[in-house]
């Protein structure tokens, strides 16, 4: 029987968080200066965009071969 702990290794937070979602962009909504807008952002987290409007953001997120999610 092999030593399973030979292949493990510790997973940082930023593994964890992208882990499985790489194919995943998130999308919220933000009200600054009263306008509302959506901004994108990659699975670990990290801002990639901004759009005016839901539809804009899942379509820019859809045109780069990433599946769109949104966050409440």
């Amino acid at each position: 029987m092999q030593d399973l702990s030979t292949l493990l290794y510790p997973m940082s937070a930023s593994d964890f968080a992208s882990w499985g979602m790489p194919e995943l962009a998130f999308v919220k909504r933000v009200v600054e200066n009263s306008q509302v807008s959506w901004t994108i952002h990659s699975a670990d987290g990290t801002a990639i965009g901004v759009a005016p409007s839901r539809d804009l953001a899942f379509a820019a997120i859809i045109q780069h071969e990433l599946e769109p999610v949104s966050v409440h």
